[in-house]
C-alpha cells in the first residue's frame, strides 16, 4: 500500500505496510534518524515529531494514519544553519548530554512555546512531563526555556 505525505515539507511516498511506526518510516526509510526511537511505548517523547504542528509520538503512529499530514521533524526545526530557539538555549546552557531525548524535548518545547509564549515554570514543567531525560535533569532544560522565552521575539 502506498501512503502519501508530506516529510519536512517535501513530498513522500511510503511503499509498504500502513500499520509501520511512523518513528520506523522516518528513520529507516526516509533515513531522518534525528528522531530518536527508544522506548516504543510511548512514554518517553524521544520520537516526537510534529504532524500539522501537533506534538505526536511517532512510536505509536501507524504510517498509515498520517496520509495526507505534514510531518515536521528535528532536522528541520531549525532555520538552515541557524539553531531554533530552543536548541540555542540548550546549548547555551550546556544542558544536552548524551542527546537521546533532546530532538523530542526540543519538539515538545518548540510547539508548546508556540502556543504559550509566557509559560511559567511549572508549565513548562508540565508540558515535559512525556519526555523522559536519564542524564541531564529538567531543572537545567527547563532554565534554557525560559531563557528561549526571553530571546524569541513576538509580533506585537
Amino acid at each position: 500500500m502506498a501512503v502519501s505525505l508530506s516529510i519536512n515539507g517535501d513530498a513522500y511516498t511510503y511503499h509498504g505496510d500502513p500499520l509501520t511506526p511512523l518513528v520506523d518510516v522516518l528513520r529507516n526509510e526516509a533515513l531522518l534518524t534525528g528522531t530518536k526511537a527508544v522506548c516504543g511505548e510511548g512514554f518517553c517523547g524521544a520520537c516526537m515529531v510534529h504532524l500539522d504542528g501537533k506534538p505526536t509520538v511517532s512510536c505509536l503512529c501507524p504510517v498509515g494514519l498520517v496520509a495526507g499530514l505534514n510531518v515536521t521533524t528535528i532536522e528541520s526545526i531549525a532555520a538552515g544553519d541557524v539553531l531554533n530557539p530552543i536548541q540555542q538555549a540548550l546549548e547555551d546552557l550546556d544542558a544536552v548530554q548524551c542527546g537521546m531525548c533532546f530532538p523530542g524535548i526540543v519538539m515538545t518545547l518548540t510547539a508548546f512555546l508556540d502556543q504559550n509564549p509566557n509559560a511559567d515554570r511549572a508549565a513548562l514543567k508540565a508540558a515535559l512531563s512525556g519526555n523522559i531525560c536519564r542524564c541531564t535533569g529538567y531543572e537545567r532544560i527547563i532554565d534554557a526555556a525560559l531563557v528561549a522565552m526571553m530571546n524569541t521575539e513576538r509580533p506585537e
